[in-house]
């Protein structure tokens, strides 16, 4: 450990290098294309490439074929192993500088939780997520969605769907997330992104360091044929994301400390979307 602890850290002290697993901690449980990767960071393949092979040798990043593709994603082992080294070893575990490990074994009040689900355009995905934990669960969390593109709409086929399924969808409107950066914003307990997109652009820091997810899965906008295939997207993407939220609303947790929480909510993340739709 004494040669691989500085290596690791030598490797994430590279920008790039750190901007690449900045971003598959965010899509983490996700397995990644490294063109999907470099598209996201403005890098070229072939430099991409290079960073990967860095990062996948330090085992911080693992890498899986599909097909022709090589995927990649975080290598949670060993990222744990190098947070607990400079938490536990280096700082000696002081709760004063080791906040987020500190408060690691204290379970969550019983209270009223804030949620903010996340979208590229807040138009289908995160609009059915924040309509059908509230509808599921108003009476424990107070739930809010929001899109990194400015300007967006709801999308009809989606409000369609919600006031079939008996959503009141008067309460709904396409929002920007620096919307919720103000200082008057509430402090969420947790965060989610619905779309890969929105979990591949750096957001806001939140404060309070609330439990984040990543439960991606297919655009239903971009699904192009008759108004019933459209139809059906909108239905299979509303029906992947209510089981989600109903695993969500499941869990105790109250009774969970942070790391237990974070760790439910990754596997929540893990269940693939067209074995939920």
């Amino acid at each position: 450990m004494e040669k691989e602890i500085p290596d690791q850290l030598s490797t994430l002290g590279h920008p790039q290098r750190l901007a690449i697993f900045r971003l598959l901690m965010r899509r983490y449980p996700d397995r990644v294309p490294a063109g999907e990767i470099a598209s996201a960071l403005g890098v070229k393949a072939s430099t991409m490439s290079t960073y990967l092979s860095a990062l996948t040798r330090d085992q911080l990043v693992d890498q899986q074929r599909a097909g022709t593709s090589l995927l990649y994603a975080i290598n949670m082992t060993t990222v744990k192993r190098l947070f607990g080294y400079l938490f536990s070893d280096c700082c000696r575990g002081r709760p004063d500088i080791c906040m987020p490990f500190s408060t690691g074994t204290t379970p969550m009040s019983d209270r009223k939780y804030n949620v903010l689900f996340i979208c590229v355009g807040n138009s289908a995905r995160s609009i059915f997520a924040e309509s059908i934990l509230r509808k599921a669960a108003g009476d424990r969390f107070e739930v809010y969605s929001a899109g990194t593109r400015t300007g967006s709409q709801l999308n009809p086929f989606a409000v369609q769907v919600l006031q079939d399924k008996g959503h009141d969808v008067s309460v709904l409107r396409s929002k920007d997330v620096s919307e919720f950066s103000r200082p008057d914003a509430p402090h969420f307990d947790f965060v989610f992104t619905v779309c890969d997109q929105a979990a591949n652009e750096e957001c806001p820091a939140w404060e309070g360091q609330p439990v984040s997810g990543h439960w991606g899965m297919p655009d239903p906008v971009k699904v192009e044929g008759t108004n019933a295939e459209k139809a059906l997207a909108f239905q299979q993407a509303y029906g992947a994301l209510r089981h989600r939220i109903e695993a969500f609303v499941a869990l105790p947790i109250d009774t969970l400390d942070r790391i237990a929480l974070q760790n439910a909510v990754d596997d929540i993340g893990r269940t693939s979307p067209e074995t939920l739709a």
